[in-house]
């Protein structure tokens, strides 16, 4: 029977006990499934030694489809196997492999086995698609794997019990992965329907209510919940942006003064709103707040904070930059128009767009937490901010496609209200100062290279990678079934 084998290998900044023990912590699956990849957890039972199966709901195109594999041929510090049992292949193998290179360094070899399905005629139609599929996912699965293990060492920390709210977000999903794949333990802070034997903590702004008799001993804090600030403004929309962030952030920080043994550090997401529109003036932390609804919102979501801050915890106000990742947010959004050869620049295009992605973004919430020297605001921003001119030509070129259809100014107004004015046509430029003087090391400080990561329109192998794909011929030792796919 002939398979089509991929095998990439990668070099780590750790030793193999490191690598492999990043691996085997919960979190891993997330922070190595890519963000184009719709892929859904359905059953899960915990590690990855033999016998522990896993169920995932993905789509390939319109189609939906399930896959569970189970984990087999585990040995610790060298190597683990998923083998499909049902699934989209007609078979599937994939061996994880770990080699130690010396104290400080390892590889990681990924060995895929595979037969596409539909027989000779699902080959020849899907080779191509397929191998140029894998290559996609496994650079993006390296990058972020050498990027978090870089994160490990660097900072050396030791285990932390850590609480974040706005868990099930965008940014909270990967801050939740990455902490625990950096080792720690993480409680969710949740509003409804906690579970108590998870760690969850009740939080209920809406009842003047946090639950801190089940959350002592905590060494940190990261409170990310609020209402989502995409759609039209109507005033009962600005009512909630404000009270989600001003009144949530002040009953959660009152609770934590209170405590016997509050956490050492708290850090608060704000956003860059609070420059409002400024044009070419470059802003740092020092910069002043703006006039428009946001920076008013942003102010009050800061002052929240107090409470906390006077009981003696270290406070830092994480300014959001615009948040980069082909799973949700404003690109998730501008992508589809883009890809079909539709997208433009948004107004004048001079309005300067300060982004950031989304494991820069988490892995500098990271920053702040270890890092004693900071306090109050932080920009989480990348480095080089672009116009809105530049971001939609850069766009266009990651995605192979023209751009030719701006969105008039007057058109996005009439459409959306206040919410255009503020943030699709508002210009902050915005520089991140304090990540900077304290050293945080961007891993995508640059707009086509982040853009080219974050939606796995990668263009040349980074160093340290390498691929090989062959055919062979093999008797599958494991036996595997496809699995029906719906729409």
């Amino acid at each position: 029977m002939k398979t089509q084998q991929f095998t990439f290998r990668s070099e780590l900044p750790v030793s193999v006990e490191e690598a492999f023990a990043w691996h085997a912590r919960p979190g891993a699956f997330e922070r190595l499934t890519p963000p184009w990849e719709p892929v859904h957890v359905k059953h899960r039972q915990n590690g990855i030694k033999d016998g522990a199966q896993v169920e995932l709901e993905t789509k390939i195109g319109p189609l939906s489809t399930s896959w569970k594999v189970e984990h087999l041929d585990y040995i610790e510090n060298e190597q683990f196997r998923d083998v499909q049992l049902t699934g989209p292949f007609q078979y599937w193998d994939h061996l994880h492999r770990f080699e130690a290179i010396d104290n400080g360094h390892s590889r990681l070899e990924d060995r895929l086995e595979f037969i596409l399905p539909g027989g000779s005629l699902g080959k020849m139609l899907g080779k191509k698609f397929i191998k140029e599929k894998l290559k996609q996912v496994f650079q993006y699965r390296h990058a972020v794997t050498a990027s978090d293990l870089k994160a490990k060492a660097h900072y050396q920390t030791e285990h932390q019990y850590i609480a974040v709210s706005g868990s099930h977000g965008l940014v909270g999903s990967q801050l939740l992965a990455l902490l625990r794949t950096q080792g720690h333990t993480v409680r969710r802070i949740v509003r409804k329907n906690p579970t108590p034997e998870n760690g969850d903590i009740l939080w209920q702004p809406n009842e003047d209510k946090f639950h801190t008799c089940t959350i002592e001993n905590l060494d940190a804090v990261v409170h990310l919940a609020g209402e989502s600030i995409m759609g039209r403004w109507t005033e009962e929309k600005k009512k909630k942006i404000r009270q989600s962030r001003v009144q949530g952030t002040k009953i959660l920080c009152e609770g934590l003064a209170e405590m016997e043994n509050p956490p050492k550090v708290l850090v608060c997401a704000s956003a860059m709103g609070y420059y409002g529109d400024r044009g070419d003036e470059v802003l740092t932390e020092a910069s002043s707040k703006g006039e428009n609804f946001l920076a008013e919102v942003a102010q009050e979501w800061e002052e929240a904070t107090a409470p906390a801050r006077e009981a003696g915890i270290r406070v830092v106000n994480a300014r959001f930059g615009i948040v980069l990742s082909a799973a949700g947010g404003a690109l998730a959004q501008m992508l589809p128009i883009f890809q079909l050869g539709g997208g433009g620049r948004v107004g004048s295009g001079k309005q300067w767009m300060s982004w950031i992605t989304l494991d820069d973004l988490i892995l500098g919430i990271y920053h702040s937490l270890l890092t004693e020297e900071l306090s109050g605001p932080v920009n989480l921003v990348s480095p080089e901010p672009v116009t809105n001119q530049v971001f939609t030509e850069t766009l266009a070129k990651v995605v192979n496609r023209p751009h030719w259809l701006p969105a008039p100014a007057a058109a996005l107004k009439l459409a959306m209200g206040q919410m255009a004015d503020e943030l699709l046509l508002a210009s902050a430029r915005v520089i991140p100062q304090r990540l900077q003087q304290t050293d945080y090391d961007f891993r995508y400080p640059e707009l086509e290279m982040a853009l080219r990561h974050v939606l796995g329109y990668r263009q040349e192998m980074p160093a340290g990678m390498s691929l090989d794909i062959t055919e062979g011929t093999h008797q599958p030792k494991y036996e595997t079934k496809e699995a029906a796919s719906s729409f």
